[in-house]
């Protein structure tokens, strides 16, 4: 099931939504605002955001800003202010799709789908390549390439599987420890930020080579494939 977060200050607007989404099958976070927003994010693991921009504390374009510094999860905006500077600015943000109001709920709908199916190729796929080094998602493996040429497999734990798989599918992204808490994790942990580490320090060790980069002071990252790698 796909899980929807609506940043929407109107509430009969949020009743609205929540009533579409859930009848085709979405779990719906609400928040009523930007700040709550962000919170709501930073506490849970979102497929698409619904995101209105006329809203106090901090706007729609402020509140994609923030997210974007540190995922990609697919946005579709939505507002009332529909002249061509500000959709183009929405899309400079890199939001995914840009709604103006009123909008028709059942073409959201479909807009929705349409940006999960896109956006959802990668997580679906069998296998990842990055850097000699193969993910098979299917049987839950991995293979680093030697320098002889053939395949080693080290034997990772399920926790360790899914962190590499988390970061990799978040390449060029920093994702905080308690970002990475959310997401490997889930949200119903209270143990130490610490694990974290602990995991990123034996994926190393298995795999042989760095290919995660510790930003010092707020998490981690694998690059993308055209940026030098870092060892720190």
């Amino acid at each position: 099931m796909y899980r929807v977060l609506v940043v929407e200050d109107e509430e009969d607007i949020q009743d609205i939504l929540k009533n579409y989404l859930t009848a085709e099958g979405y779990e719906v976070t609400l928040a009523g605002d930007g700040v709550e927003g962000i919170m709501k994010f930073h506490s849970g693991k979102f497929d698409l955001i619904l995101l209105d921009v006329m809203m106090p504390k901090i706007d729609g374009f402020g509140t994609c800003e923030l997210i974007r510094r540190e995922s990609d999860v697919p946005i579709i905006m939505l507002t009332a202010l529909d002249d061509e500077e500000h959709q183009i600015r929405g899309l400079d943000l890199k939001a995914d799709d840009y709604i103006t109001k009123p909008f028709s709920a059942p073409v959201l709908m479909r807009k929705i789908a349409a940006v999960l199916r896109r956006t959802h190729k990668e997580e679906s796929q069998q296998e990842i390549y990055y850097r000699g080094l193969k993910l098979d998602l299917a049987a839950h493996r991995v293979f680093v390439l030697s320098g002889d040429g053939t395949w080693a497999e080290p034997e990772l734990t399920q926790k360790e599987f899914e962190l590499l798989h988390v970061l990799l599918i978040n390449k060029g992204l920093v994702l905080t420890r308690q970002k990475l808490l959310n997401l490997v994790w889930s949200e119903d942990y209270f143990g130490e930020e610490r694990i974290v580490d602990t995991h990123i320090k034996n994926l190393r060790k298995k795999l042989g080579q760095n290919y995660i980069t510790t930003i010092r002071g707020v998490g981690y990252r694998v690059d993308k494939e055209n940026e030098k790698q870092s060892y720190s």
